[in-house]
């Protein structure tokens, strides 16, 4: 059942990690630390919730535990330097089924796409993580962060606030195609 479970949601688990941590090989150690837990505590799922936001939780829980260890008090504080060897995950995992969100960009707009979002604060970046890779519903988001519905919402306004200004620069990187 566990094998089963590993192999329906490591790729999600995994991307949901880098995003967090912005750092691969720590994303893959909380990644075997939070299948161990589900493996220990799994007796304690209700059901009440979607095995996806259980995990999730899980996981964010996880990261914010290792960055206590580390003096860090909050996801809020999860801001480091990200110089061009740290985006593990412009090119990396893609989930055996696409997601809407990337059904409608291309490779190239991925990667502009994964560079953009590790601009954000990991507060913003989370909840776009979740809502648009995860496809978690705003209340499944709140339910994983702790955080009430319309801090989500406001979360989700500004992050996407903030790509804009991103996206518009990136576009006038890019030259116009000629006929």
């Amino acid at each position: 059942m566990l094998d089963q479970l590993i192999l329906r949601f490591q790729h999600r688990l995994l991307r949901y990690l880098l995003y967090l941590t912005n750092d691969r090989a720590l994303a893959e150690d909380i990644f075997q630390e939070v299948w161990m837990r589900v493996l220990v505590r799994g007796g304690q799922y209700n059901g009440k919730a979607r095995f996806d936001t259980w995990l999730f939780t899980i996981a964010r829980n996880m990261v914010i535990d290792f960055r206590r260890k580390r003096t860090t008090t909050s996801l809020d504080e999860l801001i480091e330097g990200t110089g061009d060897d740290d985006r593990p995950f412009a090119h990396e995992l893609s989930d055996t089924s696409p997601t809407p969100f990337e059904h409608c960009v291309s490779a190239e707009d991925r990667a502009i796409v994964a560079e953009a979002l590790l601009k954000l604060d990991p507060i913003h970046r989370e909840v776009l993580a979740l809502r648009f890779h995860e496809e978690l519903s705003l209340e499944e988001i709140a339910a994983v962060t702790r955080a009430n519905l319309s801090t989500v919402k406001s979360r989700l306004y500004r992050g996407l606030a903030s790509l804009r200004p991103i996206f518009a620069e990136a576009s006038s990187l890019i030259p116009a195609e000629t006929a």
